[in-house]
């Protein structure tokens, strides 16, 4: 009989699995569309994923990029690279083809594995790339008959996560396996997470909160977790009702697509000991009428290079300190600096640093953002925050120019990008403004191309508005695309001719009425 110990069992992510699959083979540890893996299958699976990756030539530090919907092989892929010591890229399904096509040149996968729904888009994205490009595996494929070496260890990096830049081209975010551990351990303090546990996940495990806050852990810790292909205000209150998950992430448009829908003041939410969210500055409109079903909402406060969860606010805590997105968890430190690199008072704002395990290497081929993000250690987060006389944390601003939209970060320069290349305008900048729905929607500020004389062409003005938002059409993701355009006759300007943009807010904030509500589904 072999017992699986330190040698035979390895130190990879895989491994933690297979040592769930030995304890407990019958519980379930993957659902998804009706069909239950357990831990045993589940482990099986995985082995017969990295043999099927090292057939496919993928070695240490080698690269799979995934494009797909929410599936276990995504969970399978990422579990099958930590065997291997390769890296998992999970490609944001909703970017448009040339933004894939940057990430995949910058990251030179060896490997681009393809849900069916998206194979055309692969091989158009994947042409001209030294990429092999092949379907995805077997939903449940079959155990090998002799697993590959295990070569992953908690110091092999695992998870390429690109996030939008400031420079208007994304960042890969490089996180080693023992980052996902430790994350995985800030997760269980959030949640009190056990193997007794059911989450269920319908936000996109290409965002590390999807991955990253529930999802893995509960697999990692025995539990058991519910995989939605996408978020569905009605599938999720069937779910709750039949699967009864104890633990969900939402962020805030999500839960307010929830609070509205019909079926919500009758349905059964008895089995959850609350929901977490995050992502974005979270109203209390977005979770009062959670907790007045009796179910908590909690926070978590992080982001892709923190893997995210840094700092979080349990759901019996939630109560207690409305607004707060909690206090440090359990393997990182956090500080708020000021401006003059000392720490902040309580009640004084300062920008968020954050050390431990959980915090990313590098940035993929980028040592000069690498440099200036993880100064002495501490990865430098761009919010703005204070705590109060009891460390609980507030984040009151974002320092760095980034517009959070139903829980997608979009970069302005991104977009300003678009704008520029067009004569359209003399000058324009873009700024997110408060959405209902959304929670921040982009929109263009904009000189126009002729200085106005008198009474401006309101004909004219809005023909060159939709001219100037179908530039975006094919380039970015539809969740980008600004929802308007404002007209300024001159922006405000710094004595350096910067733009001011938290003037240009407070314009906009003064003439409201000229943004529309967006209140449409097309994301």
């Amino acid at each position: 009989m072999s017992v699986p110990g330190p040698l035979s069992g390895g130190a990879d992510l895989a491994a933690r699995v297979e040592r769930w699959a030995d304890r407990q083979p019958t519980a379930t540890a993957v659902a998804f569309e009706g069909v239950e893996h357990t831990y045993r299958a589940f482990a099986d699976q995985i082995a017969a994923t990295a043999g099927w990756l090292a057939g496919a030539g993928v070695g240490e530090g080698d690269r799979v990029a995934w494009l797909g919907p929410n599936r276990p092989a995504a969970l399978r892929l990422m579990l099958g690279c930590s065997w291997l010591g390769a890296i998992y890229l999970p490609l944001n399904s909703r970017l448009a083809p040339p933004e894939h096509r940057w990430i995949l040149a910058h990251a030179a996968p060896s490997l681009l594995v393809v849900d069916a729904a998206f194979e055309r888009h692969g091989e158009s994205i994947g042409a001209g790339c030294e990429i092999q490009v092949l379907p995805d595996e077997p939903e449940c494929p079959a155990p090998p008959s002799a697993p590959p070496p295990r070569r992953g260890t908690p110091a092999h990096p695992v998870l390429l996560a690109y996030t939008s830049g400031t420079t208007g081209h994304p960042k890969g975010a490089l996180l080693d396996q023992a980052a996902m551990a430790a994350n995985a351990v800030n997760s269980t303090h959030a949640h009190d997470l056990t193997s007794r546990d059911r989450v269920l996940t319908t936000i996109p495990l290409f965002h590390v909160g999807g991955l990253n806050i529930q999802t893995l852990p509960a697999v990692l810790g025995g539990a058991a977790a519910l995989i939605e292909r996408a978020f569905d205000a009605g599938q999720f209150l069937d779910d709750v009702e039949q699967w009864q998950p104890t633990w969900t992430v939402l962020v805030p448009a999500a839960l307010t697509a929830v609070a509205a829908h019909p079926r919500f003041a009758a349905a059964d939410l008895g089995s959850l000991h609350g929901i977490m969210t995050g992502s974005s500055p979270v109203p209390a409109a977005a979770t009062q009428p959670f907790f007045d079903r009796g179910v908590p909402v909690g926070q978590i406060y992080g982001s892709t290079e923190t893997a995210p969860i840094a700092v979080h606010l349990r759901c019996d805590e939630a109560a207690f300190h409305p607004g707060s997105c909690g206090k440090p968890s359990t393997m990182c430190e956090v500080r708020i600096v000021t401006d003059d690199g000392g720490d902040a008072a309580p009640g004084e704002r300062g920008e968020l640093w954050v050390r431990g395990p959980s915090v990313l290497r590098e940035y993929w081929r980028d040592p000069e953002a690498t440099a200036d993000a993880l100064g002495d250690g501490w990865f430098r987060t761009g919010d703005v925050g204070h705590a109060d006389d009891e460390g609980w944390i507030f984040i009151d601003d974002r320092r760095k120019d980034m517009i959070i939209s139903g829980g997608e970060n979009i970069y302005p320069a991104e977009l300003e990008e678009v704008v520029a290349r067009s004569d359209l305008v003399a000058e324009a900048t873009v700024v997110g403004v408060p959405d209902e729905r959304w929670g921040e929607v982009p929109v263009i500020v904009a000189v126009r191309a002729s200085p106005s004389t008198g009474t401006p062409d309101s004909r004219a003005d809005d023909d060159t508005a939709a001219d100037l938002l179908r530039l975006f059409d094919g380039q970015l993701a539809r969740f980008k695309h600004p929802k308007a355009v404002i007209w300024l006759d001159e922006m405000p300007r710094t004595a350096l001719g910067k733009v001011r943009k938290h003037e240009v807010k407070a314009l906009l904030e003064q003439r409201r009425s000229a943004v529309p509500d967006d209140g449409g589904t097309e994301r």
